[in-house]
């Protein structure tokens, strides 16, 4: 019975890791060109780490970032009129901005932005 249980949560674990899509909470939007976005993030400590070039799903949400005081968590604020063709965007130091990918992180699925003053 126990090793059927073990086995039972391995398969479970693996499988959750499979599925589970990445986040980049620390990025910064360089470029925009059609449906591809350049962005890079940041490690801890401040270090700036390689860019990625990735083309964003036709369906992704394009939104502002908002904090959920209640879940404690950041969730989509108000969409952003004209996508990635939104003035935020345009900012020559770049956009701060929290990304989602799929699970191949081949597609962008989501990309928040972060207010900068």
């Amino acid at each position: 019975m126990l090793p059927k249980l073990v086995f039972a949560m391995l398969v479970m674990t693996v499988a959750s890791g499979l599925l589970a899509v990445d986040e980049f909470n620390a990025a910064v939007i360089t470029k925009v060109d059609g449906n591809k976005v350049t962005f890079y993030t940041i490690a801890k400590g401040g270090q700036k780490r390689d860019e990625i070039t990735l083309p964003v799903a036709e369906n992704a949400t394009i939104a502002t970032a908002r904090f959920n005081k209640e879940e404690k968590k950041i969730e989509a604020g108000d969409p952003l009129k004209g996508g990635l063709k939104n003035d935020a965007f345009k900012n020559k130091k770049g956009t701060r901005a929290r990304i989602t990918t799929d699970h191949d992180n081949k597609k962008i699925t989501e990309i928040l932005t972060f207010r900068t003053s």
